[in-house]
């Protein structure tokens, strides 16, 4: 997984454009989303620093929320 936190327009001529879905947000302000680009890389990021967002294959973002869901992140509730 990659993690990245968006350069300042000044020091990237590259930029991803990135289709995020609806924020999920649980109590408060605890939101995140989920997004796609053009090249189908996934993304998730929260919505209080929308520069910073980690990215992976769809597949590998499938595992994780798999894993999630299957009660392997836990311990750490």
């Amino acid at each position: 997984m990659n993690v990245t936190t968006s350069p300042s327009p000044a020091t990237s001529s590259a930029r991803v454009d990135i289709a995020w879905g609806d924020a999920f947000c649980s109590e408060g302000a605890n939101c995140f989303r989920f997004g796609l680009d053009d090249a189908g890389r996934a993304y998730i990021g929260s919505t209080l620093s929308p520069g910073e967002y980690v990215s992976d294959s769809v597949e590998a973002l499938r595992a994780l929320i798999s894993a999630v869901k299957s009660g392997a992140a836990d311990h750490l509730l």
